[in-house]
């Protein structure tokens, strides 16, 4: 067996949050970003603005990874992109299978952002006998009859499941047989894995209804406005009282009725 399968990034012995290792992908981005516009240095607060989190915060993730920066000029992009990158295991190369070639996998085989980041797409993997064979992405569609030779042959710790719902589980269960201790789920469904495997489930219907959500609470914000609007006192002419929306039944100040009725 390959000792690939059992390499774990430096974090976790470290001591990182998982809440900051979760935030270091936002970071490499932005910073990736500047390094390509030859930016050679960025303050906390430009480099939190453009990962999208405070400043403070930024500052106390990069404390972790013994990275204080240097007042009055900021942090170093490329030294900030070879350490993100450390800390992550993306100095190494990790070989990745994709299981279920449909749509979506066939699209994440396309993906060109793998390479770039230390993921080799190793194997695409699929249980229908008509993809057998055929080319994606420059790689043959391979039976998942040979799923675990596959895991085998390319020393794979990272899997990909974009199954069906249904067969999920059963995918999930022979990458673990076969090695297999990370893995990242695109399948609508949990997952239930032994201890020391790791799962990071993709959902994107779950991401679409919680924009719903907001949009929901967006708009239900602006009716709310809209409906205070029409309740404001109207301003007084020459010490009169205000004059009252059309419907409004409430009695005058004698206690009489306004003229104005509803219809």
């Amino acid at each position: 067996m390959a000792t690939g399968r059992t390499h774990r990034p430096a974090t976790r012995s470290r001591g990182i949050p998982e809440a900051t290792v979760a935030r270091l992908p936002l970071y490499l981005r932005a910073l990736t970003a500047l390094s390509e516009r030859s930016v050679p240095t960025v303050s906390s607060e430009e480099l939190a603005a453009a990962a999208g989190v405070n400043s403070a915060k930024l500052r106390k993730d990069f404390s972790y990874l013994g990275s204080y920066g240097t007042r009055g000029v900021g942090y170093d992009v490329e030294y900030l992109v070879y350490q993100i990158s450390r800390e992550l295991g993306l100095t190494q190369d990790w070989p990745v299978v994709i299981v279920g070639i449909g749509n979506l996998g066939a699209a994440l085989a396309n993906y060109g952002g793998f390479a770039s980041r230390g993921f080799r797409v190793a194997a695409l993997i699929d249980a229908d006998p008509a993809l057998s064979g055929r080319m994606v992405a420059g790689l043959p569609v391979r039976h998942t009859d040979e799923l675990e030779a596959i895991v085998a042959d390319n020393q794979v710790s990272i899997g990909v499941i974009a199954t069906p719902a249904g067969a999920a589980q059963e995918v999930c269960d022979r990458l673990v047989a076969a090695g297999v201790t990370s893995i990242l789920n695109f399948a609508p469904t949990v997952l239930a894995v032994p201890d020391g495997v790791d799962v990071r489930k993709v959902d994107l219907s779950i991401e679409l209804q919680i924009l719903a959500f907001h949009e929901q609470r967006k708009a239900g914000e602006e009716l709310d406005g809209a409906v205070a609007a029409t309740r404001r006192p109207l301003p007084k002419a020459d010490g009169a009282p205000a004059a009252r929306p059309a419907g409004d039944e409430r009695p005058g100040p004698d206690g009489d009725l306004p003229a104005v009725m509803p219809a």
